[in-house]
C-alpha cells in the first residue's frame, strides 16, 4: 500500500507540476500576444541570458566539432573517404549537437540566474510588493526572460554551428591532412540550409522551455534561502531534461521519415 501511495502521490505531484508550467506559459503567451512587452527589459535580458553566454556556447562548439573531426578524420581518411569528414561535421552539429549542446550550456548558465534571481524576490517579498502595486509578476519577469532566450537560442546554435564547422575543419587539416576545400565541399554536399533552420526552430522551443521551466521554479521557491538553492538546482536538472526529451521528439518529427 505504501509503495501505491508513493506513486499516487508522485503522479498528482507531476500533474500538478505540468498543470502549473502550463498556466504560467498560457498567462506569459495571453501578454505577448497582446503586445503587453517590457522592451527595454527584454533587451537587457537578451543580452544578460544570451551575449554573456555566448563566450562558453562557443566554446563548448569549438571543442565539439574538433572532437568529432579528430575521431573521423583518421578513421575516414585510412578507408579512402576523407571526403566525408565535413559533411560528418556539419551534419551532426546542424541538426542535433549545435542546438542541444547550446540549450544545455544556457540551461546551466542563464537558467539557473533566471531561477535564483526571481526565487530571491519571492523571498524578499519583491513578488508581493508587484502584486501590491496591481503589476503582473508574470508581465514584469517572466515575459521578457521568456523572449529573450526565444531570440538569443537561435542566433546562438548558428554561431555555435560555425564554430564547430571551423574547429573540426582545422583538426581535420592538421591531423589527416584534409584540405579546407575538401572539408568545406563536404560540409555542403552532406548539411541542407534546411538542417540549419531546423536546428533553430529546435533552439527556439529550448528556449521557451529554459525560460518557463526556471521562471516557474523561481516563483515557487518556499523556504528562505535553502529553498531558493533547491528550486535553482530544480531548474536546472528540469530544463536539461526538458531539453533532451524534446530534441528526441522533434528530431523524430523533423528527420524520422529520413527525408529532408
Amino acid at each position: 500500500m505504501r509503495m501505491l501511495d508513493d506513486v499516487g502521490r508522485g503522479t498528482i505531484g507531476l500533474l500538478d507540476y505540468a498543470g502549473g508550467v502550463a498556466t504560467l506559459s498560457a498567462e506569459a503567451g495571453s501578454f505577448i500576444g497582446r503586445l503587453r512587452i517590457r522592451v527595454a527589459e527584454t533587451f537587457a535580458q537578451a543580452y544578460f541570458l544570451g551575449v554573456q553566454s555566448s563566450a562558453i556556447v562557443l566554446l563548448t562548439s569549438l571543442f565539439t566539432g574538433m572532437v568529432i573531426s579528430l575521431e573521423s578524420a583518421n578513421q575516414a581518411k585510412s578507408y579512402g573517404a576523407s571526403s566525408l569528414v565535413g559533411g560528418a561535421v556539419a551534419y551532426v552539429c546542424s541538426r542535433e549537437l549545435g542546438p542541444m549542446l547550446t540549450a544545455v550550456v544556457v540551461a546551466g548558465r542563464a537558467g539557473a540566474a533566471i531561477a535564483a534571481e526571481i526565487g530571491s524576490m519571492v523571498v524578499t517579498e519583491q513578488i508581493e510588493a508587484l502584486e501590491a502595486l496591481g503589476l503582473s509578476p508574470v508581465q514584469m519577469l517572466v515575459v521578457p526572460r521568456l523572449l529573450a532566450l526565444v531570440l538569443m537560442l537561435p542566433l546562438l546554435t548558428i554561431f555555435a554551428d560555425i564554430i564547430a564547422i571551423l574547429g573540426g575543419m582545422y583538426l581535420a587539416h592538421n591531423t589527416a591532412q584534409i584540405s579546407y576545400g575538401e572539408f568545406i565541399q563536404s560540409a555542403r554536399e552532406f548539411s541542407a540550409f534546411d538542417d540549419y533552420v531546423k536546428g533553430m526552430l529546435k533552439a527556439a522551443v529550448f528556449g521557451a522551455l529554459i525560460a518557463v521551466i526556471c521562471c516557474y521554479q523561481g516563483l515557487r521557491v518556499r523556504g528562505g534561502a535553502a529553498g531558493v538553492g533547491k528550486a535553482t538546482t530544480a531548474a536546472v536538472v528540469s530544463s536539461i531534461i526538458l531539453v533532451f526529451v524534446s530534441n528526441f521528439i522533434m528530431s523524430l518529427i523533423f528527420f524520422g521519415s529520413g527525408t529532408r
